[in-house]
């Protein structure tokens, strides 16, 4: 989800790419119309949730990055460029990128040595800065755009062509007689600013949508809502968390029912339940992201400047909410239990039933596809094929365990798991979901011994480090935890979780009793990178209070846990830390009346507060 500012595009062009020698795809649309389809490349994607991954080397490293094709140009975060020891030079004067998150300035890295399916390309360029994506960076229109795609994530592969002859030819060649296709008019790239551009229709209002594989769900701006009648404060509206994108900025999103949603000519969903953004989005009304292509096989003829689709079957957007501001305390957090709402779409057929498959690499990437669309039962059937194929692969292990683990069977993800880091202890990925699933089985030193094992294994930019540090604080190892946030929060100063970083050091120094004043000033940091009057960033005042009460600053902690709970009455270690402090005033009837309640909330809070020392 990456948009150029207006007044700077001035980067280079990177020059066609001849990757596999052309072939000309059989079917009676092309012969009859003397129309070539040139495949160029098929380009293998594996489904990380919804997020399309595909695998590259940098300088014969592996890297995985996210296929964008709402990004105008390839893209890395500085900690990565780092990571992979890229020098660094500025971009084009003036040159900014914006996305939902704000905007962020750029530098250009030179990547020497790119091998990308199987083919070795010298001197690429990305541009460099923002947030982290979840992967190395991100693949955009730059790389896109010289071809004709068809995004086929249902299967985990993206297929490139060159057409010869096919102005006027019909390109979704592989629908079948009788089967239902939507087409529509796309801009043409370069006057779409770099992106896949056409319209659609909320309750018969035209919209401009974007359609964006970097953007994990599809969400509508504010604005487009209004137009098509859709009011936030109306009955049934639901606030669904906060996204993020490449700036600092969280944006607030809600789900809302449309009457009609409509794109192409043909693609029609009645009462759909649809995401809306608090904000407006650059370019366009609405992003339709990965969720939407997973659930449709998309072809993108930029040749005709037209976008052919069918329906795969499954959910169609992913409406499951989230909170970028986190638990409200770190006792909670360490126990919670995650939960989601099931996606809602419309009533459409089933999707098609699998067929047999003996390739283990095609078998895992449609098992992930049908993860993304929460088809578990078929995917854990694809999955444990291409693990009986290949038994000793840790890679189809480690895909199974994460399948298995979306499907709430975590005894089954711990054994994938073992046998992955069995084969291959330096299995990085593979260490965090089994700490995790050790935590929630009151196996606290085996998941240290996991915590461990990948702060010894992540590179010291990794993203990683901001998760890391989040388990090390919720098992209580605050020193751990806080060494953590200070390797993340030098090397990620503009990401947009900066805030949270910030406020949970603060409350980690606080639980350690240590460099106090230090933490002081993370809260207050934290504090001036946010909007004070948003709800969600209040248990950043209850985080600054706990330094206040260690300090015996016991005025100031009480006013700072009063404004936490004047917006958020329920909030545990506020009612909790407010009693403590009220009971070092000599006033223990109304002290013990607050840790009554605190308790009466999270039974097990004082104990976690005693033993830590913060007692009346």
């Amino acid at each position: 989800m990456k948009w150029p500012a207006r007044k700077a595009l001035s980067l280079a062009h990177v020059g066609a790419l001849a990757f596999i020698s052309i072939v000309v795809v059989p079917g009676a649309f092309a012969a009859s119309q003397g129309c070539q389809l040139g495949k160029v490349a098929e380009l293998p994607i594996t489904m990380a949730g919804t997020r399309p991954l595909i695998t590259a080397k940098i300088n014969n490293k592996e890297a995985r990055f996210v296929l964008d094709s709402g990004a105008f140009y390839s893209m890395m975060s500085t900690p990565t460029a780092a990571e992979f020891n890229l020098k660094l030079k500025a971009g084009p004067h003036g040159l900014n990128v914006q996305g939902i998150g704000g905007s962020v300035d750029t530098s250009v890295a030179i990547v020497k040595d790119l091998t990308f399916a199987g083919v070795l390309i010298h001197n690429v360029e990305f541009l460099v800065g923002g947030s982290e994506v979840g992967a190395a960076g991100l693949i955009g229109q730059n790389f896109l755009e010289q071809w004709d795609v068809e995004y086929d994530f249902s299967k985990g592969v993206v297929r490139l062509f060159k057409p010869e002859g096919c102005k006027k030819a019909f390109l979704a060649y592989w629908v079948t007689p009788g089967q239902a296709y939507s087409k529509m008019e796309i801009e043409p790239v370069r006057q779409a600013l770099w992106h896949t551009i056409g319209e659609g229709y909320v309750n018969g209002q035209k919209i401009r949508v974007m359609f964006d594989t970097g953007a994990s769900t599809s969400v509508l701006s504010r604005k487009a809502a209004s137009r098509a009648g859709i009011k936030l404060d109306a009955p049934g509206v639901v606030e669904a968390g906060y996204s993020s994108g490449i700036g600092q900025a969280l944006v607030k999103t809600y789900i809302a029912t449309a009457s009609s949603f409509k794109v192409g000519d043909d693609e029609e969903i009645k009462n759909a339940r649809l995401r809306i953004s608090s904000n407006d989005l650059p370019e366009s009304d609405m992003l339709l992201g990965s969720d939407f292509f997973v659930s449709h096989h998309v072809f993108v003829a930029n040749s005709q400047h037209k976008l052919y689709v069918t329906y795969n079957g499954g959910p169609v957007f992913d409406l499951r909410t989230n909170s970028a501001a986190g638990a409200a305390t770190v006792a909670e957090a360490a126990a919670a239990a995650g939960s989601s709402n099931e996606p809602v779409a419309g009533k459409h057929e089933a999707g098609a039933v699998t067929e047999e498959q003996s390739d283990p690499d095609a078998l895992a990437r449609r098992g992930e596809a049908f993860a993304a669309r929460r088809d578990f039962e078929r995917a854990l059937a694809d999955m444990s094929k291409a693990v009986e194929l290949r038994p000793d692969d840790p890679e189809y292990l480690y895909q199974r365990a994460m399948v298995y683990r979306q499907s709430g069977q975590a005894a089954l993800a711990l054994a994938d798991l073992d046998h992955v880091l069995t084969l291959n202890q330096e299995f990085l990925r593979a260490y965090l979901p089994r700490a995790e699933i050790r935590f929630r089985e009151k196996n606290v030193d085996g998941a240290i011994a996991d915590l461990d094992a990948a702060d010894r294994l992540a590179p010291k930019q990794a993203d990683l480090r901001f998760v890391l540090a989040e388990r090390y604080e919720a098992a209580g190892r605050f020193s751990s935890a806080i060494a953590q946030y200070d390797l993340w929060i030098q090397n990620h100063p503009v990401d947009s979780k900066i805030t949270n970083a910030f406020g949970a050091r603060c409350l980690a120094k606080a639980m350690q009793n240590e460099d106090l004043a230090g933490g002081f000033r993370d809260c207050n940091k934290a504090l001036s990178l946010v909007d004070k009057k948003n709800p969600n960033h209040v248990h950043l005042y209850a985080n600054r209070a706990m330094i206040e009460l260690r300090q015996a600053n016991y005025d100031k902690a009480i006013a700072d846990f009063d404004t936490a709970l004047k917006t958020m009455p329920k909030n545990a270690l506020a009612l909790y830390g407010r009693g403590v402090a009220k009971s070092k005033k000599n006033k223990n009837d109304a002290g013990q009346a607050d840790i009554d309640a605190a308790q009466s909330l999270a039974p097990k809070l004082a104990e976690w507060y005693r033993r830590y020392g913060i007692v009346p």
